[in-house]
């Protein structure tokens, strides 16, 4: 009974992290149509932001299981949670001096404190319970990261892309005084909510600082990596899953705004009496003096938010039919929604890629949790390398912005296609639990 109970009180210590790390990952998707603007960056400029913040995990997953197993666990916690501190404490002065490589700084460190998280976080959460219900227990946690997701959007609607940004002719033209009054108005639009995330961790950081965790995860056997990936070679069979399935899912949000200016659908929602309610809902004010990508903006809650629904589902689903059937079935519709997005316009393109979104939410848990299954106490090692196949969410939105330059943005959604093609082919090979 203590032991329920202290898995219990783990559960949902660790479940924090995840809502915390999933706000924040989706909050720099809102900066990147706000610094497109600032510096006038082409499409494949602004996915470098992607490419800084998860080139963290392909660097630093695996040197982060070696410092977990030297630190322990709890302070593993701390210290990605100090490094996340750190990371958002950056944009401090990079909006302050309108440096893009110091936002690109800030990206990485930030990130490489969730690296450290997620390294853990996600094999701690399949090991607190039995075995059948790893999938289970992964996707109802990461609906509460998905909760985090939901929201981020309606805040970086309100907060970092509701005021018009100026171009450099037109702050050229303004006199000395008018345009140190923007520079500080628009430094501190990205400060403000930065600096409230860093109150938030602190609390987090001393929170951690005195509560107990059962320990599940012991040292990694000798051997390392290339020993696991030869012993078990389907481990890369699931990394290439979770590379394929975060890349195309950070793309896709990365460049909704965008797509849907692209679109010209600030019109359309404004002459909408339903979609102009919804918008007007979501940032809480009147439409005339919001900036268009504020308005299309606030519709991306829809793709994060149907996230967290498909989890709260799948967490159930997952338990009552075979997960890589669920994960099959859900690939197949992702890949029709974008097919029907990328063959008709207006609200019907834009709502059917928003519901991407929903058939997104249990692939990453159930894609880690079948390439775990039956590793024993390989699975430490086994999270260090699907960790770093997160960093597809640097590689793939790069891409997808330089086909968007070439080839525009409904074109360059068959790359994404392509990624759930994968996703589909691989529930399908593990539709019937498998442990080699």
């Amino acid at each position: 009974m203590n032991t329920s109970k202290s898995y219990r009180s783990a559960f949902f210590t660790i479940t924090s992290l995840f809502f915390l790390w999933g706000f924040i990952t989706v909050l720099v998707d809102s900066l990147i149509p706000r610094l497109r603007d600032v510096f006038e960056l082409s499409y494949f400029q602004a996915g470098l932001v992607q490419f800084a913040f998860f080139g963290a995990f392909f660097l630093l997953s695996i040197p982060a299981g070696f410092i977990l197993s030297k630190i322990g666990y709890k302070k593993g916690i701390i210290l990605g949670l100090s490094l996340m501190a750190i990371g958002c404490l950056l944009f401090y002065p990079a909006a302050s001096y309108r440096a893009f490589s110091a936002f690109l700084l800030g990206y990485f460190t930030l990130a490489s404190g969730i690296t450290i998280l997620q390294v853990a976080a996600n094999p701690y959460v399949a090991l607190l319970g039995t075995e059948e219900g790893a999938a289970s227990r992964l996707n109802l946690s990461q609906a509460f990261n998905s909760l985090g997701t939901a929201i981020a959007p309606v805040v970086g609607a309100i907060f970092l892309l509701s005021d018009t940004v100026k171009s450099s002719e037109e702050i050229e033209m303004l006199s000395a005084a008018d345009k140190e009054a923007y520079y500080i108005s628009e430094a501190s639009a990205v400060q403000m909510p930065f600096l409230f995330i860093v109150v938030f961790i602190a609390l987090l950081v001393i929170a951690f600082a005195f509560i107990k965790l059962p320990k599940l995860i012991e040292d990694s056997p000798q051997g390392g990596y290339l020993t696991l990936i030869a012993q078990k070679p389907k481990i890369l069979l699931g990394a290439l899953g979770i590379f394929v399935y975060v890349g195309a899912e950070v793309a896709i949000g990365s460049y909704l705004v965008n797509y849907f200016m692209h679109m010209e659908l600030v019109d359309t929602i404004k002459e909408t009496p339903f979609m102009r309610f919804l918008s007007e809902t979501l940032l809480g004010a009147s439409l005339e003096k919001k900036d268009g990508k504020a308005i299309v903006g606030a519709f991306v809650v829809f793709y994060w938010s149907g996230a967290m629904i498909g989890r709260f589902v799948g967490a159930y689903l997952t338990k009552i039919i075979p997960p890589g059937k669920v994960l099959g079935i859900f690939a197949t519709i992702a890949i029709l929604m974008i097919t029907l997005s990328i063959s008709t316009s207006g609200l019907v393109s834009m709502w059917s890629i928003l519901a991407v979104g929903l058939f997104n939410s249990i692939m990453f848990p159930t894609i880690f949790t079948l390439a775990l299954d039956g590793l024993e106490d390989l699975k430490a090692q086994a999270s260090g390398i699907l960790c770093t196949a997160i960093v597809g969410g640097a590689i793939i939105p790069p891409i997808y912005g330089l086909l968007t330059d070439h080839i525009g943005f409904k074109t360059a959604l068959l790359l994404i296609a392509l990624c759930y093609g994968f996703i589909l082919y691989y529930g399908w090979s593990k539709r019937h639990k498998e442990t080699n």
